[in-house]
């Protein structure tokens, strides 16, 4: 009875509303009122007011009665859109089509991942040597809602156990499941506590993992910053693994990954400090209690080792070759001026894999896939023919194998699975979708447009052939920008979806990104983070420029890192665009790295304790402090998940607070809180519908659209 009268007595706090509506539509949305506390932070002797800090405090009654009075508002406002159901049918229409994964051999089975249509979650299938198929495992019996997901599958080395994790509501925490590949009869007690962890195994004995000590408090927003490898002896409890590497207080290494080379002979170890930079050791396993070889002791290069023979490691690393090489080395002798080039660097960016007994050197030339056949001398042997421009992906097929498959895609062409003929080099088409979108019907095209300080940037403009630049074309300027990450050609159903409607898909190749290698990493960092921002918002000034839109008509998007990006382009430039689509963003810039693996993102933002320096830009860009009383901003509809332990909702829960009070003018803002429901990954599918219908319902209503641009019937050929 007590917990219900808090509750009660929370909820009382926040009804008080206040009136607004849109400039061309009726819809009124009454916001909840958001009670403020008089919190105070200093930072190198400055004040710094957080009058929302409670909402950080995901378990308390108060917190979720307000998520409970947001999603009220929220979807209220959203049930009254008049073409909302329209875009969700359209929506699912698309989307119920066959989608297959490349298959990979384990055993005496080859597996593969499908989905019919609409499942929430793909099945995982398998054939033996009569082709016959048979579900294998079928994560949508997890659970009812699909809110279980299938985070990985990893096999022992002769197929015959497999250890798979999964995540429930869209944790980052997983349990690792072991199961008897051969009658699918679960093995053993499960592993609990797991997160951000390969599963590496030792012959068919053991394997190893990685994971935190549960955190005092919230698992999912209190701090996780020792990182632990452990081995899973098979027979053994949980509680008897062997702890390999981490928990040491003299350096907290917040990300430390373990795997096992395909021969069995060594155990590769890389620790990092934060998201870019690895040291490496090396331990060799055919040795009892051997002691670990030290290949680098620092983290001042991203290196990992891509394949061995005997005592010979072959690594990619991007020390001193921006781009990345490919080099050798002898266990033995392992440090760096031993390293001799197997595949140099390029003027391109190189992504490497092993396949049979080759690499595979896939280069970014402008975020575009160019991809090179080398022996292990570095003898190119050929360049691999590829279907159309656009991405690849998939390769790595075991060292007995003499074929490998591998996926292309690009943002009008769903993806498509091709084999490969490692000997001969000729490539087969070895599954297509069938779906009903034309994609004849669209076009890409690749523009470099002028950033602020005149350096130039790479976009692709995806839409229908022939569309008329008149400056009224729906368009989702959609951005990242961070941690190394590229954006390269993908399709999309949702973005297939609103292209037929006749809108405009823009993706810039921003600075902060790994599209050309550590330098274009780097100019997107620390105290050049605006660079990022700028280069975001000279993309949308180029669309406008161009009369392939106008203010009245972009939207910008993005999530995570892109979430920040939006809520800073949308605060330093509030006229720039009609709607603001921030996802799951990192917001609050000033303590961002005080909860879960936040402080491993330090490489790319710095911290508010660095210097006051670093506190003043982060401070002068921090979303949530930069939100200015009497502006108007954009129609906002802000978007995160209740079991978001990555980017804690409390960034989109005090961004939307601190906007709902301060917004002026008749645009909505509104937060949408996704319940049973993470970063993105694992999703199921009928919540990621109603979340792209809900975001553009939102987008063309507040573009001053009463009906759908075109309607279903004019939308395809079949």
């Amino acid at each position: 009875m007590r917990t219900i009268i808090v509750i009660l007595l929370s909820f009382s706090m926040f009804v008080t509303c206040k009136n607004k509506s849109s400039q061309k539509n009726t819809i009124v949305v009454n916001y909840p009122k958001t009670k403020t506390v008089d919190t105070v932070d200093t930072y190198f002797g400055e004040a710094i007011k957080d009058p929302y800090r409670w909402l950080e405090d995901d378990m308390s009654d108060e917190t979720v009665a307000w998520v409970k009075a947001q999603n009220q508002v929220t979807f209220g406002y959203l049930d009254s859109i008049p073409f909302r159901k329209e875009l969700k049918e359209r929506l699912e229409t698309l989307w119920n089509y066959e989608k297959v994964g490349a298959p990979f051999k384990e055993g005496n089975y080859s597996y593969f991942y499908k989905n019919d249509g609409l499942q929430n979650q793909s099945v995982i299938y398998r054939t033996k040597d009569n082709g016959k198929e048979e579900v294998f495992l079928d994560p949508n019996l997890f659970s009812e809602d699909g809110t279980v997901s299938l985070g990985g599958l990893s096999f022992s080395k002769d197929g015959s156990i497999l250890a798979y994790s999964i995540s429930e509501g869209g944790s980052d925490w997983r349990k690792i499941i072991l199961m008897n590949a051969e009658t699918k009869e679960i093995m053993e007690d499960t592993l609990v506590d797991v997160k951000f962890s390969q599963i590496s195994w030792y012959k068919n004995e053991g394997f190893y993992y990685s994971s935190y000590d549960k955190p005092k408090g919230s698992e999912l927003s209190a701090k996780t910053d020792q990182h632990k490898v452990y081995y899973h002896r098979l027979g053994t409890s949980q509680e008897n693994d062997i702890l390999v590497y981490g928990g040491t207080p003299e350096e907290k290494h917040r990300y430390i990954y373990a795997t096992v080379t395909k021969d069995d002979r060594y155990l590769v170890i890389t620790p990092r400090i934060s998201t870019t930079g690895n040291k490496l050791f090396i331990k060799d396993l055919s040795v009892e209690n051997s002691p670990l070889i030290t290949v680098l002791d620092d983290t001042n290069s991203n290196t990992h080792v891509i394949d061995n023979i005997g005592s010979t490691l072959y690594l990619v690393t991007n020390l001193d070759a921006p781009n990345k090489r490919i080099v050798r080395v002898d266990v033995a002798n392992p440090t760096t001026n031993n390293w001799v080039d197997v595949i140099p660097e390029t003027d391109n960016v190189l992504l490497a894999s092993s396949s049979g007994k080759y690499f595979i050197a896939e280069y970014m030339v402008d975020a575009i896939s160019k991809v090179k056949q080398y022996d292990y001398n570095g003898k190119l042997i050929r360049d691999i023919k590829l279907p159309g421009v656009g991405k690849t992906a998939g390769f790595g097929s075991k060292k007995e194998e003499t074929t490998d498959y591998f996926t292309f895609n690009n943002y009008s062409t769903p993806n498509s699975i091709y084999k490969l003929d490692l000997e001969t080099g000729e490539t087969k088409l070895h599954w297509k979708p069938t779906i009903t979108f034309d994609s004849e019907s669209y076009e890409s095209t690749q523009v470099f447009y002028t950033s602020k300080d005149g350096t130039k940037v790479p976009m692709i403009i995806t839409h229908k052939k022939g569309l008329e630049l008149n400056g009224k074309n729906p368009t989702i300027l959609y951005g990242y920008g961070g941690f190394n990450i590229s954006l390269n050609p993908a399709f999309s159903i949702g973005m297939a979806v609103w292209m037929e409607q006749g809108g405009i898909y823009a993706v810039p190749n921003l600075r902060g990104g790994g599209e050309y290698g550590k330098k274009w990493h780097d100019a997107g960092t620390k105290l050049q983070k605006q660079n990022v921002f700028d280069d975001f918002i000279a993309a949308g000034e180029y669309l406008i420029e161009n009369n392939y839109t106008s203010s009245d008509y972009l939207a910008i998007r993005g999530g995570s890192n892109g979430g920040l990006l939006v809520g800073a382009t949308m605060t330093q430039r509030p006229d720039l665009a009609k709607v603001a689509l921030p996802a799951v963003g990192v917001l609050d810039m000033l303590r961002y790295h005080t909860f879960t693996a936040g402080a491993g993102w330090a490489y790319d933002y710095g911290t508010s304790e660095d210097d006051k320096e670093m506190f003043e830009y982060l401070k002068g860009y921090s979303p949530v402090h930069n939100i200015k009383s009497g502006t108007q901003y954009p129609a906002t509809m802000i978007t995160t998940g209740d079991h978001d332990d990555r980017v804690v909702p409390a960034h989109s829960f005090k961004f939307a607070a601190e906007l709902q009070n301060k917004q002026s003018g008749n645009n909505p803002t509104v937060i949408r809180i996704e319940t049973d429901a993470g970063h993105g990954a694992g999703t199921p599918v009928s919540k990621v519908i109603e979340q792209y219908a809900d975001i553009f319902g939102f987008t063309l209503y507040n573009m001053g659209f009463e009906v759908l641009p075109i309607k279903t019937k004019d939308k395809i050929k079949g």
